[in-house]
């Protein structure tokens, strides 16, 4: 099985100010752990592309690509920032970053679809499921995922998206954009009550909304992804599934108060590439989303990767 790798080293030059927890070192975290897991050398290594602007219109108002395209401080301001919320800020690299993001997703949706891989993972950064059309927000510029399952309904053609979400937050975003889009499935559990504080109050028909109260642990997850997930996707019966992989919800990861370890990751992404296998060709695309402590994320990426790859 061939999983293609998706990163920049544009994607480490973004950054929010020192302090911040999605920083640079989650990408070498996560490199570090493929390497000394003896993964990445089987892995198809591609250099993630710009995405275009056209790219990003077909889910963002001209206003939000506008206010991140003119506002990132000059690279003669290294260490300069301008706010866009109260956790998310542009530096002077933040626009090709963003670029490289999405650029990512679109070009990894591209190689599934025209059989160069089977699968592919995107480890890049700023994250994008918490970005909605109008408005950046939650660390993140554009949502990627979004970005890539337009590009595979309006340029390749494809009529049913299955996107599967499983970062400790609520990918409002995302749900945002595709809200009563027939042509989208969204599946997500998220902890509740919690940052976005969304997703609970009339869910869209097409969003399978699963939130779960603090210090859940794995076991309870498993028991809610075969009850509501599994049959929505299996009744969807899509042509393509992507994952908005956050790793936020390891038991120790401070972002949240959930109780996952690698074997859950491991168990989630096996469920959601039979739903694939059976349904879509085995076309699975992941984006990195959220992962804090970096030993925690680099591991869980790695377990995530192996499954991708049928190394695991």
């Amino acid at each position: 099985m061939t999983t293609a790798y998706y990163t920049h080293d544009d994607c480490k030059l973004h950054e929010m100010g020192s302090w911040h927890p999605e920083c640079p070192q989650r990408l070498q975290a996560i490199e570090d752990q493929l390497i000394a897991s003896r993964i990445k050398d089987l892995l198809d290594c591609r250099d993630a592309p710009l995405a275009s602007e056209a790219s990003l219109a077909r889910v963002h108002s001209a206003d939000a690509i506008y206010r991140i395209r003119e506002n990132c401080p000059s690279e003669r301001s290294e260490y300069e920032h301008f706010p866009l919320d109260a956790d998310t800020a542009l530096n002077a690299y933040s626009w090709k970053a963003s670029l490289r993001a999405a650029g990512a997703a679109i070009a990894a949706t591209d190689a599934v679809l025209n059989a160069e891989v089977e699968n592919a993972f995107c480890a890049v950064r700023p994250p994008g499921h918490h970005a909605t059309a109008k408005e950046s927000m939650g660390f993140c510029m554009f949502n990627n995922v979004a970005v890539a399952v337009r590009h595979a309904l309006d340029v390749r053609g494809l009529k049913r998206i299955a996107i599967v979400d499983f970062d400790v937050h609520h990918g409002n975003g995302t749900e945002d954009i595709f809200r009563n889009d027939a042509a989208v499935l969204m599946v997500g559990f998220f902890q509740h009550p919690y940052y976005p504080y969304s997703g609970t109050e009339q869910p869209a028909s097409n969003m399978v909304n699963i939130p779960v109260p603090a210090h859940s642990q794995g076991q309870e997850i498993r028991s809610l992804v075969e009850q509501h997930w599994l049959p929505a996707l299996r009744a969807y019966r899509p042509e393509m599934i992507f994952i908005s992989a956050g790793f936020d919800a390891h038991r120790e990861d401070d972002m949240g108060q959930l109780g996952l370890v690698e074997a859950d990751y491991v168990w989630i992404t096996r469920a959601v590439m039979q739903i694939a296998d059976e349904f879509a060709q085995g076309r699975v695309v992941s984006c990195l989303e959220g992962g804090y402590n970096l030993s925690a994320l680099g591991r869980s990426v790695a377990a995530h990767i192996k499954v991708l790859a049928g190394l695991d």
